[in-house]
């Protein structure tokens, strides 16, 4: 008695594993057949197999075009069927994608987040007077709650001037105006009432859910 043992060495590499050796040999097949309709017919039942493979793609939008363009990478883009959506091409699929970019906005400031030269570039472009004064303060005390959120410990209103000095490119320079921030226990203790109210917000919910 003989058996036909199929080893995975011998098998043909899994385009996609998460579909599993049968659906890439009922993929193979479909390629074979000659009759167009017939291969159109069995490519579509494909599909809805596919599908039930992955039920939570079900929510992800355009969730038929992805299972046609997985249909059509497992076959190795041999399957001759018109697909209700685009036909993907191997040369679209082996584009590389073009390469990111790297932030030109990177401070030495980080702590003070990305959004803060936005800010400061932007109060520059108002006109002069009380409102773009009162502007610049709103950015520095801003400034002094994130250093606050990155370093717990008090800091000096004049270190502040001085980094909203450099961030602007020395057009902004608030220290002759001898004007004080908020102070630091004030800003430190509205976030930790903040945090607290959170906290009691999310105890609640999830005590809700139960």
């Amino acid at each position: 008695m003989e058996f036909d043992l199929e080893y995975n060495s011998d098998r043909s590499h899994l385009i996609i594993p998460e579909y599993g050796r049968h659906i890439q040999k009922l993929i193979d097949y479909c390629v074979k057949i000659e009759d167009d309709a017939e291969r159109d017919k069995m490519a579509k039942a494909i599909i809805d197999v596919m599908g039930n493979l992955q039920p939570h793609l079900r929510d992800v939008p355009d969730f038929k075009h992805k299972l046609w363009d997985q249909l059509f990478i497992i076959s190795d883009f041999k399957l001759n069927v018109t697909p209700p959506f685009g036909k993907i091409t191997k040369e679209v699929f082996d584009e590389k994608p073009e390469p990111l970019a790297y932030p030109k906005s990177a401070t030495k400031y980080k702590f003070y987040g990305t959004n803060i030269q936005t800010m400061i570039d932007t109060a520059l472009t108002w006109e002069e007077g009380e409102q773009r004064e009162a502007l610049y303060f709103a950015i520095a005390n801003h400034m002094k709650k994130c250093y606050l959120n990155w370093n717990n410990d008090t800091v000096d209103d004049a270190v502040i001037y001085k980094h909203l000095m450099d961030l602007s490119n020395g057009k902004i320079d608030l220290e002759p105006l001898h004007e004080e921030l908020a102070e630091s226990r004030n800003l430190l203790r509205k976030r930790k009432t903040n945090t607290k109210q959170q906290h009691q917000k999310n105890k609640k919910y999830n005590y809700s859910k139960k």
